[in-house]
């Protein structure tokens, strides 16, 4: 069974940028290396659902309880559980730009205390032991602050499910940054998670070069003889 890592992090933090470089890099180290993208807008019903919550066709986002929008997410997830297995079963490594970790992060940065919490065990309990899907070995939470992310959203390429600069998530910085700290808190939390500051302590924005460095020493310990096979 392959090992399963996900990239997660706010909107613009490089999550795509990073799975296709370490995916390169894997293959270059001469491991077998698939990678998959969540949400997949085009490819399933609820990732067609998915675009058009973030494009506002539901209503702003509050007028969506993350419960419901959780449902969503790990919907794309469930219909996509046949192509994640077979990279599974035909890989040594699968990266994936996004996972079950983001559905946490994004939803419960909306509710507080105990809420927050029984939503948080809710989605696991959906995402892992309703629908099947299995858990990463790695979640790998690269880390950049609002304003960053909202300076590189911009300059991203066009997307297959917006015609908009911003989606309803990206454009609202105070939910990005209610984000960031959902995600930093899951990760400071669980063993089975790991951080890569994207920003240097001055914040300003750390190169590609010098992240996907951390990232791979992250992931490093858990490739298939990483001793001999990797560099």
């Amino acid at each position: 069974m392959a090992v399963l890592i996900a990239i997660e992090g706010i909107d613009g933090s490089g999550k795509g940028t990073q799975c296709a470089r370490l995916t390169d890099r894997l293959h270059q180290s001469g491991l077998q290396a698939a990678s998959v993208r969540f949400p997949r807008y085009t490819a399933t019903q609820f990732g067609q659902a998915i675009g058009d919550f973030l494009n506002g066709r539901f209503g702003e986002l509050d007028a969506v309880h993350p419960q419901l929008a959780a449902v969503l997410y790990a919907g794309d997830r469930f219909e996509s559980r046949t192509l994640l297995q077979n990279r599974i079963d035909t890989s040594d490594v699968v990266v994936l730009d996004r996972f079950t970790g983001s559905n946490l992060a994004h939803q419960a940065s909306r509710l507080e205390g105990r809420e927050r919490d029984d939503l948080m065990a809710w989605i696991e309990a959906v995402e892992h032991d309703v629908f099947g899907l299995p858990r990463p070995d790695l979640n790998v939470l690269l880390d950049i602050s609002a304003d960053w992310s909202r300076r590189l959203v911009g300059r991203k390429d066009p997307r297959d499910y917006t015609d908009q600069e911003a989606d309803l998530q990206e454009s609202n910085l105070p939910y990005l940054e209610r984000v960031r700290r959902c995600y930093r808190e899951i990760a400071a939390s669980r063993p089975d998670w790991t951080v890569v500051p994207c920003l240097t302590p001055e914040g300003e924005l750390r190169s590609v070069a010098e992240i996907g460095e951390d990232v791979f020493a992250a992931i490093r310990p858990l490739l298939p003889n990483h001793s001999s096979r990797t560099n």
